[in-house]
């Protein structure tokens, strides 16, 4: 099975949709707007992509910008900061099996087989 959190609003995430059901046909869509991960779900994701809640802010983002960019934060409060506004969370981020990716473009789309 294939995970994607999914903003259908976002290009990058539409065309990471369309490749991986190319590639496998048992996929879970997480509309992560509509339905924001846990903490829990939030730091497992961030453990198989091995990165910190902060490497997968959108930076670019205005909530980031207006409240949050000359902030300092340990990873416990990006958790939370990134759980109560998940537009923060930097997408499309897709799990197969034990490895995750953020799928920003085609060469980490490749990634998924």
């Amino acid at each position: 099975m294939i995970t994607i959190y999914h903003n259908p609003r976002c290009q990058k995430s539409r065309t990471a949709l369309q490749h991986i059901q190319t590639v496998d046909k048992d996929i879970k869509v997480v509309e992560y707007l509509k339905n924001p991960p846990s903490a829990k779900e939030l730091k497992e994701v961030l453990e198989l992509l091995q990165l910190k809640p902060l490497d997968i802010v959108r930076k670019k983002e205005q909530l980031f910008i207006d409240e949050y960019k000359d902030g300092s934060y340990t990873d416990t409060q990006w958790l939370k900061i990134l759980v109560e506004n998940p537009i923060l969370i930097e997408r499309p981020i897709i799990i197969k099996g034990d490895k995750a990716i953020i799928a920003r473009d085609e060469t980490s789309l490749k990634k998924i087989k």
